[in-house]
């Protein structure tokens, strides 16, 4: 009986300390962010006259054929890359994505947003100032009618479906490596050069492998979806994809970073059980061998 007492005793003081003491501490380490914002309600007075209209895509193609495909390519409608990803590198400071996806990866407000004024809709306005400019020029010339012909384009285009190693290599491998999902073959290295990337970042982006493990579901969320809440004045752009992309991405991360989250979640159960009965008979034997003490 003094044993439980004991034990009653220092688990009263230790549920005392995490609850008087580890909320305290995690604020100060990890304040609360606001959850991702999916409908990009910042950038909605940017363009509230175009979603109030019917994109055509037949007429977005020639507006995107005319306007995009000198940098971009198109592989699903035959426009391939211009120059190769160094080539493009050192001219744009980043290697420009290819649009065929982008219908798919990311929400129609926030392509409408980008089309019109790309550092503004991916919250990097802070970078480019005294003199310096955006690699993709602001198109807010063009009417509101031929923005959603342009959106409805891509979106006519877009895949129905994309694996999760699809939309990471699409949303985030222009810049980003994840090299334990390739370690011999190098195909998951970052299309841009590291010089390149890293003159146009000002660092060079830390490769994702684990980044799963170092942080976590909730701060890769909102990061993704919004870095400036995470890290404010970080050169890294909201990249703009849609929930369920976002959740691709998320997904793919933990199948490289965290490949035996499953059997670790289903073994930590019958390790506690196997824990409990071991302290069950523990008891039982330390009870048989000292009740004549007692």
């Amino acid at each position: 009986m003094r044993e439980l007492k004991i034990l009653a005793v220092v688990v009263a003081l230790t549920l005392i300390t995490y609850w008087g003491v580890e909320p305290f501490a995690h604020s100060q380490m990890h304040p609360h962010v606001a959850p991702a914002d999916f409908t990009f309600s910042d950038v909605k007075e940017d363009i509230a006259e175009v979603k109030a209209l019917q994109g055509n895509a037949a007429n977005g193609e020639t507006l995107v054929t005319s306007n995009c495909t000198a940098c971009h390519s198109i592989n699903s409608k035959g426009f391939p890359q211009v120059m190769d990803n160094a080539s493009s590198a050192a001219a744009y400071g980043v290697t420009p994505p290819d649009l065929s996806t982008a219908g798919k990866l990311y929400s129609a407000d926030y392509l409408a947003a980008f089309i019109k004024n790309p550092a503004k809709a991916s919250k990097v306005e802070h970078k480019f100032v005294d003199g310096k400019v955006h690699p993709m020029p602001n198109f807010d010339w063009m009417q509101p009618q031929e923005i959603a012909d342009m959106v409805a384009f891509f979106k006519s285009i877009a895949p129905k479906e994309m694996t999760n190693k699809e939309v990471f290599t699409d949303a985030c491998q222009r810049c980003h490596s994840i090299k334990y999902a390739d370690m011999k073959g190098g195909s998951m290295a970052a299309f841009t050069p590291n010089a390149d990337i890293k003159q146009y970042m000002g660092k060079l982006p830390p490769d994702l492998s684990q980044f799963i493990r170092s942080r976590g579901h909730e701060y890769l969320e909102t990061f993704i979806n919004n870095p400036q809440k995470q890290l404010e004045g970080t050169a890294m752009p909201r990249v703009g994809l849609s929930e369920e992309s976002q959740a691709q991405v998320v997904a793919y991360l933990e199948e490289v970073g965290d490949s035996k989250k499953v059997q670790r979640e289903e073994l930590g159960p019958k390790f506690l059980i196997y824990l409990v009965i071991f302290a069950i008979f523990g008891f039982l034997w330390k009870a048989s061998k000292w009740r004549d003490v007692h």
